[in-house]
């Protein structure tokens, strides 16, 4: 009887097999279009102590993390050198001027670490944490060098008439001599070595140096060496130019293998001005540092205020980036500086620029911006999900 019961029920076993075998083939196909990877781009944001509150408390970075995760942010670029200080504890800092982070960030003294704080929380979020010195070789801003010349002198960068170089408020370190390069390294591997940080990142002034600077002694000296004549009195002169902005490109390249030889899987990525203005300017010839492999990253400054200058500017900024590294990049766009915001209409048109351009990231400068423009960038990163990308 049981055999007989076991010989009619097999062909009843075999039907529901395949079926739920076809159940399952059929749910696999369905999870695996569901699941199909996302197109990936960076989408990020600029987080500094200027005109915001932000970093000041733990229960600042929180809040600003919240807030990018919200908005679908995947990145944060917080500042870590500016002023001629560390945003973090640093040793360097505090054996060089005794200082180890600035002050105003922890007043009361409870050795509190923002940058630790913000990877902390935006960890938990899923969300990237770039390491931005801001200030690069910027000694200070209106305080004729500050702390860093006033210690080392011999570190200003000298115009032709052998003042410190000064430019929009700034006063600038010499980035073209050995000793202020190693300092300047000596503190991005600082944070390598010590945080957990997915990224560092230079900006228009790392590398950089005002076109008005070069004329230091010793530099002046090295260019008559090699070229047999001596640093022309104008300070755009093109053969004075590139070669100064040759031996920041090749500080550009010593600076990444740095990194990646303390920790290859930190993303070096910088944000120059945008080019040509920026080798003009500030010896930024940023098209060489994608050439020479100096860069994983690249947010060049597409800073305009009005629409049609944005959708120009970029244009002619893709130019220069070869179509097998535009992954690798992404526009930097304004929303705030000081009291000035674009139009909710300029805002939805450079979000649409850059997907017309094939972006689907770009970094805002900066943090105090975006809850103007919450739903606006909501909107437009809930409608085409992105991961970070896997490459950098």
């Amino acid at each position: 009887m049981r055999s007989a019961i076991r010989v009619l029920l097999l062909p009843v076993f075999v039907i529901w097999a395949q079926f739920t075998t076809a159940l399952g083939e059929s749910s696999d196909m369905s999870d695996n279009r569901d699941n199909a990877p996302l197109p990936e781009a960076v989408r990020g944001v600029w987080l500094t102590n200027v005109a915001s509150d932000a970093l000041y408390t733990r229960e600042g970075i929180e809040q600003a993390v919240e807030l990018c995760a919200e908005l679908g942010l995947n990145s944060i670029f917080v500042v870590t050198w500016n002023k001629g200080k560390t945003l973090y504890p640093s040793q360097i800092m505090h054996a060089f001027t005794g200082m180890a982070m600035d002050p105003a960030l922890d007043p009361e003294q409870t050795d509190r670490d923002p940058l630790q704080e913000l990877i902390d929380a935006a960890h938990r979020h899923n969300i990237k944490v770039f390491a931005w010195f801001e200030f690069g070789f910027a000694a200070s801003h209106g305080e004729r060098g500050g702390e860093l010349i006033r210690r080392k002198p011999h570190w200003a960068a000298l115009d032709v008439n052998g003042e410190l170089v000064t430019k929009n408020g700034f006063e600038w370190m010499n980035a073209l001599d050995p000793e202020v390069q190693s300092f300047m390294t000596s503190l991005v591997l600082e944070v390598v070595r010590n945080y957990d940080v997915d990224g560092i990142q230079g900006d228009d002034r790392l590398p950089a140096l005002p076109s008005e600077g070069g004329y230091n002694p010793e530099i002046a000296a090295a260019y008559l060496a090699e070229t047999g004549t001596a640093p022309p009195a104008d300070s755009k002169n093109s053969e004075w130019l590139q070669w100064r902005a040759n031996r920041l490109n090749q500080y550009a390249m010593d600076l990444y293998r740095a990194v990646k030889a303390e920790d290859p899987d930190v993303i070096v990525s910088f944000s120059p001005s945008i080019f040509p203005w920026s080798r003009e300017q500030y010896l930024q010839d940023w098209p060489s540092w994608l050439a020479q492999g100096s860069a994983d990253l690249l947010i060049p400054q597409v800073y305009r205020h009005d629409l049609e200058s944005y959708r120009s500017t970029l244009r002619e900024t893709l130019t220069y980036v070869p179509a097998a590294q535009r992954d690798a990049f992404a526009p930097g766009v304004l929303i705030k500086v000081g009291e000035t915001m674009p139009s909710q209409e300029m805002m939805d048109g450079m979000l649409a620029a850059n997907r017309e351009a094939g972006l689907l990231g770009e970094v805002f400068f900066f943090y105090e911006g975006l809850e103007d423009y919450r739903d606006v960038i909501r909107g437009s990163y809930a409608s085409q999900p992105v991961r970070f990308p896997e490459a950098l």
